[in-house]
């Protein structure tokens, strides 16, 4: 199932009430989204703070966005107002990179949950209305039931038997540049794919066949196991919708780079090759 919704069939789904819509509008350099969420957004939908609901408190030994605990989400899924059933589907304002996390956590626990193929930007491009203000869902009952999508932990990283994408910026994963975690470089053997190359000029995904096409290029086989990391666990769920769509079955490394960057005599590779 392609994990992607487009404008036109959002716009058409409006008002039933069996569809949730939530707005996870966050960045590194903004990572409040409420007031930009406030200001306008899709009609209907709900704000989702990836801080403190799509992600647990940030540690060294876990990294900075450590998935959720079950009750926490599912805690979280009721506010936003999903039921059992429901149809769900996330957005933000950066070509799905935040609102991919929300994607990755529901679709693990069961939810029929897609993301808009290019967001909140799409959205506005096509002329479809927008609301202002806050807004309170009436609370749902949804049972989230967890564990239905591959993951990844650091032990089983070293090394990975298959093919390991880094999802982040390229300068990140040679090592020029580190603004965030403790030491600059990629996991040795993880091969650079930053997310950003999952989307075309318009800010939409690529077409199935295209993204095939520049995984394929980048080592992945069907039936060979693949798997993704960034710097927090955020981005790389940007990477396994784009893999997902690409007819491939991904893991996420949740702790990705912040994890394993911050253990004392973590192995790192730096430069343009794997190793």
């Amino acid at each position: 199932m392609d994990p992607l919704i487009s404008v036109d069939d959002l716009a058409v789904r409006l008002g039933d009430p069996r569809l949730v819509v939530l707005d996870v509008r966050w960045r590194l350099d903004a990572p409040d989204g409420r007031p930009a969420f406030r200001e306008a957004h899709v009609p209907g939908a709900v704000f989702v703070d990836l801080e403190t609901e799509l992600a647990a408190p940030p540690s060294a030994a876990e990294g900075r966005h450590p998935l959720p605990d079950s009750a926490g989400l599912q805690a979280a899924a009721r506010r936003w107002g999903i039921g059992d059933g429901d149809l769900v589907v996330a957005y933000d304002d950066l070509g799905g990179m935040s609102a991919a996390r929300a994607w990755w956590l529901l679709a693990d626990a069961g939810v029929d949950v897609r993301l808009l193929d290019g967001g909140l930007a799409a959205w506005r491009a096509a002329g479809r209305p927008v609301e202002s203000g806050d807004r309170m869902p009436r609370p749902g009952a949804v049972v989230l039931t967890p564990g239905r999508l591959p993951v990844v932990d650091r032990v089983a990283l070293e090394p990975f038997d298959g093919v390991l994408l880094d999802a982040r910026a390229g300068e990140r994963y040679r090592g020029d540049a580190e603004p965030i975690d403790p030491l600059a470089g990629h996991i040795p053997g993880a091969v650079s794919a930053p997310a950003a190359g999952n989307l075309g000029p318009d800010g939409r995904f690529l077409a199935p066949d295209a993204l095939r096409r520049r995984f394929e290029a980048l080592g992945v086989r069907a039936g060979a196991p693949v798997a993704t990391y960034c710097g927090s666990g955020v981005t790389a769920a940007h990477e396994v919708v784009a893999l997902v769509r690409a007819g491939f079955t991904p893991a996420l490394y949740p702790g990705s780079w912040s994890q394993w960057s911050n253990r004392p005599g973590a192995p790192v590779a730096t430069g343009p090759d794997p190793r």
